[in-house]
């Protein structure tokens, strides 16, 4: 991913914060001379000293047949994004899209033993059902026969991360004004995406310019 000096973003536990907040990805492999992708929830686990995504794909889903162990796949991740109109500068210039995300790379390994499969959709619906405090949904509840049946369904995939790319592109080569006009402007916005965008920015703006 092309990321200029200034939107680097290069802070590790929050590049997995983000990750772990904005689950949802896009998987990208080869497939032959071409490439192929799905969208789906990918979970950042830690384990000691390294890191992994898991998941799944339906079963039907050519995609996990073309993974090879040998080569990367990329997993990507995006966050808050939003236009920014000229019309908010007082001076001339052009339109821009400001935006964060995350780029994944590492080997894939498929996930077939029941067991390891069973453990991680538990936790993966464990994380979202807590989302619900009177949720009353859990794995362990439903009929052993029934889960069996909707395993066959899919396959577990588990990348190991060799390498992240992160990317925040919120409007660092401006001056605190122009900053400032941007941040007014999107938190006016009907859309949440903006407005999460304008938080992201007020977050950076002490360490940009050093007042409040």
């Amino acid at each position: 991913m092309y990321i200029p000096q200034r939107f680097l973003e290069a802070d590790q536990e929050k590049i997995e914060r983000f990750i772990q907040q904005n689950s949802f990805a896009t998987l990208v492999s080869h497939e032959g001379a071409d490439l192929i992708a799905t969208h789906l929830p990918l979970e950042l686990e830690r384990e000691e000293d390294a890191a992994y995504l898991r998941g799944h794909l339906a079963r039907p889903n050519q995609q996990w047949r073309t993974f090879n162990p040998s080569q990367n796949v990329l997993a990507i991740f995006t966050g808050p994004h939003a236009y920014v109109s000229a019309r908010w500068y007082n001076h001339l210039n052009v339109p821009t899209w400001n935006y964060i995300a995350v780029h994944v790379y590492g080997k894939p390994r498929l996930i077939t033993a029941h067991d390891e499969l069973y453990a991680m959709l538990k936790r993966l619906v464990d994380k979202y059902e807590a989302a619900a405090p009177e949720s009353r949904y859990r794995l362990e509840n439903l009929p052993p026969d029934f889960v069996k049946k909707e395993m066959r369904g899919i396959v577990g995939i588990e990348i190991k991360i060799e390498r992240l790319e992160a990317k925040a592109k919120l409007s660092q080569n401006r001056n605190a004004q122009d900053y400032d006009n941007i941040i007014a402007e999107l938190e006016k916005s009907p859309g949440e995406n903006a407005r999460s965008l304008a938080a992201e920015m007020r977050g950076k703006r002490q360490k940009l310019f050093g007042e409040q």
